[in-house]
């Protein structure tokens, strides 16, 4: 009797190339776990435009300020730190809200913050007042510049470290308010800069200092602003606002050296309590994850 062979059933395998086929393989078998899970898929890189042109508005802003001090326009340098602090304050609220956060994003604010809080004001003290004092007076710039740059990176390398309600070390937006602030409100009274050069050097110095010391300053960031707040909270924020722009200058520097002295008046209230925290870190700080 005759036998027949039977005819294998066709297969869409055989369609694909096998250099193909074999690297769908190997990459399946590398991503599935032993229960035959699907592979993850893989996000594209790239980023987020709209937190990151709050960035960029605040770059422009620093940078606007190094130009307009060269042009010995120290009123709009000092307001150009100012409108810088408010769009850093902005970006990374939007991207919390809208989900956009990336490590791009927090690298490219970090060098923001560097020519927006750390070179521009250092360069506007200088060319407002420092200038005359000679190697004293670009050594106090110097300091301050420094002292920012320090600060940005032990911001970045501590986040996950230290407590969330308070910053380690003055932060750079209220140092350079504090500098860019005395300028501003000097220059709005028609005081020349070479009048008050010690003062100058001093506040250059504190705020330098202080950014690298190991001072508490109250964060703000355990304030929910989704939770309902009493109907007197929204009063107070219309005055602060009417007070601010009554007289920008005077109030915004009022502010921010009460802000500026205030992690000083935590430090004796833990010393007072018994929790003394050292004003310069002298130990290495341990992360509790290990």
């Amino acid at each position: 009797m005759a036998t027949f062979k039977r005819r294998k059933a066709k297969s869409n395998v055989a369609q694909f190339p096998k250099a193909l086929r074999l690297n769908k393989i190997a990459e399946r078998a590398e991503y599935e776990d032993e229960e035959g899970l699907t592979p993850p898929v893989r996000r594209r890189r790239g980023i987020y435009l709209l937190p990151n042109a709050f960035t960029t508005a605040a770059l422009f802003c620093g940078f606007y300020a190094i130009v307009m001090a060269m042009n010995l326009r120290f009123d709009q340098a000092s307001i150009a730190i100012f409108v810088a602090m408010v769009l850093d304050s902005l970006d990374g609220r939007v991207a919390r809200l809208t989900n956009t956060q990336s490590e791009f994003g927090a690298q490219y604010d970090s060098l923001s913050d560097m020519v927006s809080f750390g070179a521009a004001p250092a360069l506007v003290v200088y060319e407002w007042s420092l200038r005359g004092m000679g190697k004293l007076g670009w050594l106090a710039a110097f300091v301050y510049c420094a002292g920012g740059a320090l600060r940005l990176a032990r911001f970045n390398t501590n986040i996950t470290v230290v407590d969330k309600r308070y910053f380690q070390g003055l932060p750079s937006p209220a140092a350079a308010a504090l500098v860019a602030g005395f300028v501003w409100l000097m220059d709005d009274l028609g005081f020349r800069g070479t009048s008050l050069s010690w003062a100058a050097w001093a506040i250059t110095l504190y705020a330098g200092l202080t950014m690298v010391s190991n001072v508490p300053f109250y964060s703000f960031k355990d304030i929910n602003l989704r939770k309902p707040m009493p109907f007197i909270a929204a009063f107070l924020v219309v005055l602060a606002l009417v007070a601010i722009f009554s007289d920008p200058s005077k109030v915004l520097f009022g502010l921010f050296v009460l802000y500026g002295l205030s992690g000083f008046g935590v430090y004796f209230w833990r010393w007072f309590k018994g929790r003394p925290v050292s004003i310069v870190q002298t130990e290495l700080e341990h992360d509790d994850k290990e």
